[in-house]
């Protein structure tokens, strides 16, 4: 096919032990899915409904790259995140679907903008500008799922010029991952490529141009990155 300009080009992650790369198609986000977290935003959690927003593919930062300190802020924050990436989709998927769609596993940070994030909830705007921007989703290399071993026990945890910033561990979420696969697809038609980031337990702080990140969900994936 031919288009009228360059196509872009498709964000895609590495796989751990394998030479081909996960392609991106769409980033989906579950808020306040650690009740701390929540507790340390003024928040409340809603076990009934899971609140969702979406970041663009090519938000994703990979390979260990720099990471630019956005523009329109003075107020970055860090939330360490498991992240799951998609094989299969669908519309309306029972559990067993929603397990069996599962590629694999890393950890991210959903970047924030969180000055304007504070604007938007002042005004009961959406979060976009604040969560959606460039650079927002950095994530690890992805490992397989059926090379996996997760459970409540499994830690993920956020280092930041070598000083623990966030600890969590996988069994404090409010909505496990086959619950949020199942809810998100009563609201989109999922598809292979999709990315879904957890939600992040409590710690969130800002960050500074400099700063150097270490994030781990433990024995799975780690990521390092720097921002500049």
């Amino acid at each position: 096919m031919r288009y009228v300009i360059d196509a872009p080009a498709v964000p895609s992650l590495p796989v751990i032990g394998r030479e081909e790369r996960f392609p991106v198609r769409r980033v989906f986000c579950i808020g306040r899915n650690y009740a701390e977290h929540a507790r340390e935003m003024g928040a409340t959690v809603d076990a009934s409904m899971p609140m969702f927003f979406c970041k663009p593919a090519d938000a994703v930062v990979t390979d260990g790259a720099d990471v630019p300190y956005p523009q329109a802020t003075s107020d970055l924050h860090h939330e360490v995140e498991m992240v799951v990436a998609l094989k299969a989709g669908g519309r309306d998927l029972d559990a067993t679907r929603a397990a069996a769609a599962v590629f694999g596993y890393g950890v991210g940070l959903d970047l924030t903008r969180r000055d304007l994030q504070a604007i938007a909830k002042a005004k009961s705007h959406p979060w976009d500008v604040a969560k959606g921007f460039d650079h927002s989703a950095p994530v690890s290399a992805l490992c397989p799922a059926n090379e996996t071993s997760l459970n409540a026990d499994t830690a993920i945890n956020l280092y930041v010029n070598d000083t623990l910033r966030q600890q969590g561990r996988l069994g404090e979420m409010v909505h496990g991952v086959v619950e949020i696969i199942v809810t998100l697809s009563t609201l989109f038609e999922l598809k292979p490529g999709d990315l879904i980031f957890t939600g992040t337990p409590a710690g969130v702080a800002a960050l500074q141009r400099g700063d150097r990140f270490h994030a781990e969900l433990h024995g799975v994936a780690t990521l390092d990155g720097r921002i500049v």
